[in-house]
């Protein structure tokens, strides 16, 4: 309740006093900053014990290989989605845009940001340049990397890394500790990001292209509840209990735009749901940069929008090319807030029928549909922990049952991250 009345407080206060809304946008720096600083040993500590804790290096191949072909999956889906709800909807139809008149200085950051980032960087980028290097930019590839090698190496040693294997488990208890800290502060970031959102663009500012964003929200709501609720009936519970179940992050979510700044309590609510130790820390922090359903959504609608104010027609070949480029350029996308725009950019800047100047279109209700795409993303990835997990046949049942049977969890909105067991 507090982060939803600082959210609403927020903004208010945007609305009535933007130069006051956007002076407050440091209080959600600050508090997104706070959980970053601790997202890299959570997902550190967390895969490096789960990892050696299974002892069974295949199970760690299958467990990784089942979520990489259920991220590939959705991923896709998520695209084809935008695609055909673009080309159904035509938000941008009847714009009549000349390209000529479009200025790319705004979006000029986001494109050069975008060319710098190629298959072969991307690749070797995953490779830190010193083991610590990772945890210095906070890169979460990189962070995998390092975890998942070190988790091997520790599992294959056997009984003699159990000293160091019970030590970093301390210090993932630690660290969920600090993470229950740190979301005392949540309203206060909520409040702060809300109120520099509505300060800085303003409601009106959707209203221009309120079709766009009308579109890419019920898009998204769609796929929530149609496609993703089918994957968790499958799997054997609702997704409306799911969502019930992490409306704390969820609000979380929304008030800072940024997906990443729930992520450790995503891990410790999936953990109390009853998915295994070492699943959730292999699954969650890997399906934030490879199933961003939300971001792929909003990138193939995002694209159609402009080729359809601008009057570009694309053919169906053009629209397969747009749908496999952004089949690779969505992966390794983080949960940041405006990587959506900036994974845009490397799109449009590989297929050349698009004018990337035309993103200066979506600009400025960016912010606003960052929100839908965190928001999509999250969920998404919650669903895909338990998913794996019951392939895995790792849940612990009665768990699982309070939780997404029973409903017996909390009615908090921000409940302390849960006490991890050492098995």
């Amino acid at each position: 309740m507090q982060v939803l009345a600082a959210i609403i407080a927020g903004g208010l206060i945007g609305h009535f006093a933007p130069d006051t809304g956007v002076a407050l946008k440091p209080l959600g720096d600050a508090f997104i900053k706070l959980v970053k600083m601790v997202i890299a040993p959570v997902i550190f500590l967390t895969i490096v014990t789960g990892i050696a804790g299974m002892r069974d290096l295949g199970s760690v191949g299958r467990v990784a290989g089942k979520a990489f072909g259920y991220f590939l999956t959705l991923s896709t889906l998520a695209l084809i989605v935008g695609l055909v709800v673009g080309n159904l909807v035509q938000p941008g139809a009847g714009l009549n845009i000349d390209p000529a008149t479009l200025s790319s200085g705004d979006v000029g950051s986001y494109v050069a940001k975008a060319h710098d980032t190629t298959i072969t960087g991307f690749l070797l980028g995953i490779i830190p340049d010193t083991l610590v290097g990772a945890f210095a930019e906070g890169n979460l590839l990189q962070i995998l990397f390092v975890a998942i090698s070190v988790g091997i190496a520790l599992a294959l040693v056997g009984p003699a890394a159990a000293p160091l294997l019970a030590v970093l488990e301390s210090g993932a208890a630690a660290m969920f500790r600090l993470v229950a800290i740190f979301m005392r502060a949540a309203p206060i970031g909520a409040f702060g990001a809300f109120a520099f959102t509505i300060g800085k663009y303003g409601v009106g500012s959707i209203a221009n292209l309120a079709a766009l964003v009308a579109t890419f929200y019920l898009t998204a709501l769609i796929f929530v509840l149609v496609i993703l609720g089918l994957v968790a009936r499958l799997a054997g519970f609702s997704i409306f209990t799911l969502i019930r179940y992490l409306k704390g992050e969820l609000l979380l979510v929304l008030g800072t735009s940024s997906s990443e700044s729930a992520l450790p309590s995503l891990m410790a609510r999936m953990e109390a749901a009853g998915c295994p130790k070492s699943i959730v820390g292999l699954v969650v922090p890997t399906g934030y940069s490879f199933n961003l359903d939300g971001t792929n959504i909003y990138m193939t609608l995002a694209a159609l929008f402009i080729a359809q104010a601008t009057n570009t027609h694309l053919s169906l070949g053009e629209q397969l090319l747009l749908l496999g480029v952004a089949m690779l350029s969505s992966k390794g996308a983080a949960g940041v807030t405006g990587a959506g725009f900036i994974t845009l950019a490397a799109t449009l800047s590989i297929v050349p029928s698009i004018p990337v100047a035309g993103m200066a279109l979506i600009l400025g209700v960016d912010r606003f549909m960052s929100e839908c795409r965190s928001l999509t993303n999250f969920i998404g990835n919650a669903v895909a922990c338990v998913v794996v997990s019951r392939w895995e046949g790792g849940i612990d049942e009665a768990k699982f049952a309070a939780v997404f049977q029973r409903g017996e969890f909390e009615a908090g909105v921000l409940a302390a991250p849960v006490e991890r067991d050492s098995d």
